[in-house]
């Protein structure tokens, strides 16, 4: 109840109305959001089909990484900042969408996948494997596990769109509670 109060708080302020019946800047702000999904889920998916062994299997990661990885940085940034526009846009519809749920939830999963990589050891040790001609397990499953998250991120991300599942109107008890609906 009191997550719902606050979302409808913010829905109600000036900003949040401004922004999401402004004739141009919601769509910017999406184009933006879009466009920088795209070249950060791109580099993303490059690098993951690198470490599966599927592409330029005679580069080393760490030319690729240094290479890709200040751009996937600043895309990811301008990723979350137009994503967090977006949420502020509408926040009480985005907040009991269902869909907006599980793609936070494996937003969630993709962070913690990358930070293992990162900083769990596979990275650190990227000189010991970085020109073998096979790449670790444990690499090959953050890579896969990397694919597979995102590309049940955009799926689920698209369907925000499509509120099938709404508070307004009469659901099954577990949609409800999936969307956090007040009743």
């Amino acid at each position: 109840m009191i997550l719902h109060n606050l979302m409808q708080w913010m829905a109600d302020t000036p900003w949040s109305v401004g922004l999401h019946e402004s004739r141009y800047a919601y769509s910017i702000v999406e184009s933006v959001h879009v466009w920088t999904l795209c070249v950060f889920v791109g580099f993303a998916v490059f690098l993951d089909l690198r470490l599966l062994g599927f592409t330029l299997k005679g580069v080393p990661v760490s030319q690729i990484t240094e290479r890709i990885l200040p751009w996937t940085k600043i895309a990811f940034v301008l990723m979350v900042i137009s994503g967090v526009l977006l949420f502020f846009a509408i926040p009480l519809r985005t907040y009991h969408n269902v869909f907006f749920r599980l793609k936070a939830v494996l937003l969630l999963i993709a962070a913690l996948n990358a930070w293992v990589f990162h900083n769990g050891g596979m990275y650190r040790r990227l000189a010991e494997w970085d020109t073998a001609a096979a790449t670790p397990r444990a690499a090959k499953l953050a890579g896969a596990a990397s694919l597979a998250l995102w590309v049940a991120i955009i799926f689920s991300g698209r369907m925000i769109a499509y509120n099938w599942f709404d508070c307004d109107k009469p659901e099954p008890a577990l949609v409800d509670v999936l969307a956090g609906c007040v009743r």
